[in-house]
């Protein structure tokens, strides 16, 4: 464990907030919404920001947009939170993102799962080595996805790059996780649960010390009342925050997560804080479904 990652550290140990890319009527990315929407993450206690994650759409913007969303990211929290950028795609691209975000001030990239028929445990290793030596000066945290991999394939990949101090985990098992973890090792990285509020009780109770967030966009104060009851170690009072949200996050999960993005702006739009539009493969909610939304976010504390 190296103390020069020792903030970054901190940071994944916590909320880990995965920011929505707002867009103006003409599609184009709205960068004043986008900053005002960052701003009120940080002023809710945010400490740790990912731009170019998937609540932000990352598939949907071009490689331009990723950089501005980066670089608007890096201007508006100045010191006030660690920066976590999604980077992905073939190696070329994501090495290209990597480097970019190290230039524009970032502290750590996350790597998505690499989006391919074949993907095979060495092939992974691979994959993430070659980003992880392009930037070895950044923290850097897989977004594992995958079930067949290996809690021994990431040790072998943060031996070879020491710079590898933090994992997403988003298989939904959370008996797998916590073997993964053990057979990794439990205590050389910080383990973040990444499929949000829904799981972080059951992962928390297996290793993790931080969890992924698009809810937070919406509701701040929710998010922070969940790591608070699970550091804590309060998990009948997690669990409360896990009933509030329940109906929010099934709506978010429901047909293969088709509306996961969708149902965060649309929440968003019914407190007036940016328009409700995605991009292709993913489509505004239908009428009566905005209203459920609405309804739920109505009844928090926001």
């Amino acid at each position: 464990m190296s103390a020069r990652f020792e903030a970054q550290r901190a940071a994944l140990a916590d909320v880990v907030a995965i920011p929505v890319t707002p867009f103006a009527e003409d599609g184009t990315v709205d960068r004043d919404t986008h900053r005002a929407l960052l701003r009120r993450l940080l002023d809710g206690g945010v400490v740790t920001l990912t731009p170019n994650g998937n609540t932000g759409e990352f598939y949907a913007l071009t490689p331009e947009e990723r950089r501005l969303v980066t670089q608007l990211t890096v201007d508006e929290v100045g010191d006030r939170a660690e920066i976590l950028v999604g980077v992905g795609h073939d190696v070329p691209s994501a090495v290209a993102s990597a480097r970019e975000a190290r230039v524009l001030g970032a502290s750590m990239v996350m790597v998505h799962q690499p989006v391919h028929p074949y993907v095979s445990q060495r092939g992974w290793i691979d994959y993430h080595r070659a980003i992880a030596e392009a930037v070895p000066e950044l923290g850097v945290v897989p977004y594992i996805r995958n079930a067949q991999l290996t809690g021994a394939r990431l040790a072998e990949l943060a031996d070879a790059c020491p710079n590898v101090i933090g994992v997403k985990y988003a298989v939904p098992d959370a008996a797998r996780f916590a073997a993964f973890a053990r057979d990794a090792g439990l205590d050389r990285f910080v383990w973040v649960a990444g499929l949000a509020e829904p799981y972080a009780p059951s992962y928390f109770s297996a290793g993790a010390t931080g969890f992924t967030s698009g809810l937070v966009n919406v509701a701040p104060a929710v998010s922070r009342n969940m790591i608070e009851a699970l550091r804590s170690g309060d998990y009948p009072a997690a669990m409360k925050v896990w009933e509030q949200i329940r109906r929010f996050e099934e709506l978010r999960a429901a047909n293969g997560s088709a509306n996961n993005v969708t149902v965060v702006k649309e929440a968003l739009a019914s407190l007036g804080l940016c328009r409700r539009d995605v991009r292709p493969p993913s489509r505004p909610l239908p009428e009566d479904e905005r209203a459920e939304v609405a309804a739920i976010v109505a009844g928090w504390s926001i």
